[in-house]
């Protein structure tokens, strides 16, 4: 699968957690879920993934985890907050370019509506 087909298994899941379990919860139980349900689809999923900071020659693991990183091409960050601001985008493209991944989901559960609080961002571009 491309990181576009995965990108749309992702978010089917997403809603239909969702749909099931509304807004409010914490942000470890939608992480502990989605990624269950993706590995139940067949797919690779890693959770808390470092994703490290090169410094003058030096990698540092300490930098960043994210959320989930399903099939080493898609970085998931979650989020169940009142509404997502710019620098939850600007966090997920920091993992896309320290990683090298070309597409990332930000997925804020805290939504009445989680269509709206969904955003794609792509080669640093964000992608709506």
């Amino acid at each position: 699968m491309n990181e576009n087909e995965i990108a749309n298994v992702i978010m089917d899941a997403a809603f239909q957690i969702h749909r099931e379990l509304g807004p409010g919860l914490l942000e470890s139980v939608y992480e502990a879920i989605l990624s269950r349900n993706l590995t139940d689809m067949r797919l690779v999923v890693e959770r808390q993934v470092p994703v490290p900071i090169m410094f003058q020659g030096i990698v540092f693991d300490e930098g960043f985890r994210a959320d989930l990183f399903v099939e080493k091409k898609v970085i998931i960050e979650l989020k169940s907050v009142e509404r997502l601001h710019p620098v939850h985008s600007k966090q997920l493209l920091t993992y896309l370019r320290l990683s090298g991944c070309r597409l990332g989901l930000l997925i804020n559960f805290a939504e009445n509506l989680l269509k709206d609080g969904f955003k794609r961002v792509a080669n640093g571009l964000e992608v709506f």
